[in-house]
């Protein structure tokens, strides 16, 4: 059912709407592997926020589920349009705690990490320019969404975006996990995180760096069985890495 649900759901992808006045409205654009790129800058997009969201809902993973699923929707086809029964964020639901980071590199040679382990969450109006937030300030509670700010982009030499699991058992292939990443006028770029092998804990997603004079990700969704480490080695960040916990919250 949910993963029914998720299909539907990813197919209006890419779909864009008009107002009243012709303007664009609900414009979303998907990266895919034929279509990695999409720009995040330019045309009046300058400066502002950058807000990248992670989200995700657990989908049937046993063959009964999906028989017993299928099998339930012959007898009540409208509950396709039913929303998934389990679904979450970045905090811990069903023994997964999925959580959304950054690796940055700035021009300056500096380079880090936004994630909550550690409490290593960042700062807006300063280097790095990255604030991963989980408080009123930024109008979530979860910790699951990052602001990049604009005002100060040609300070960022590369970001990298990516998703980890801090605790509990290694689900990607369980999940649907999306990544979107929101404009300063409001366009998404939608990443999904497709095809995760089995024991995977983390996952690099979007690669952004400027590219004639625009800052522009492009879809990575790498896969690796180690944690942030393994990350850096397979982007080549060169930092040193200790253990963390998350502080409370």
């Amino acid at each position: 059912m949910a993963s029914l649900w998720s299909y539907f759901r990813r197919g209006r992808a890419g779909q864009q709407g008009f107002d009243a006045s012709g303007g664009m409205s609900n414009y979303a654009v998907e990266l895919t592997r034929r279509s990695p790129a999409a720009p995040l800058t330019g045309q009046g997009t300058d400066t502002g926020t950058l807000r990248v969201d992670l989200s995700w809902h657990m989908r049937v993973n046993t063959d009964f589920d999906r028989s017993h699923g299928r099998a339930r929707l012959l007898r009540h086809p409208l509950e396709i349009f039913k929303p998934a029964e389990i679904r979450g964020h970045s905090q811990g639901v069903a023994s997964i705690d999925f959580d959304l980071a950054c690796l940055y590199e700035l021009k300056d040679g500096s380079r880090g990490v936004v994630q909550s382990l550690g409490g290593l969450l960042g700062e807006f109006n300063g280097p790095p320019y990255l604030k991963l937030s989980g408080d009123d300030r930024f109008g979530t509670g979860s910790g699951e969404t990052l602001y990049v700010n604009l005002d100060n982009a040609e300070e960022f030499k590369r970001l990298l975006i990516f998703v980890y699991i801090y605790d509990g058992a290694p689900m990607f292939d369980r999940a649907d996990v999306d990544v979107t990443l929101v404009t300063a006028d409001g366009r998404k770029v939608e990443i999904h995180l497709t095809d995760p092998p089995p024991q995977a804990r983390a996952c690099a997603v979007a690669l952004i760096e400027h590219h004639k004079g625009q800052l522009v990700a492009r879809r990575e969704v790498k896969y690796v069985y180690g944690f942030q480490s393994e990350i850096d080695r397979l982007y080549g960040w060169g930092m040193s890495w200790g253990r963390g916990v998350k502080g409370r919250a």
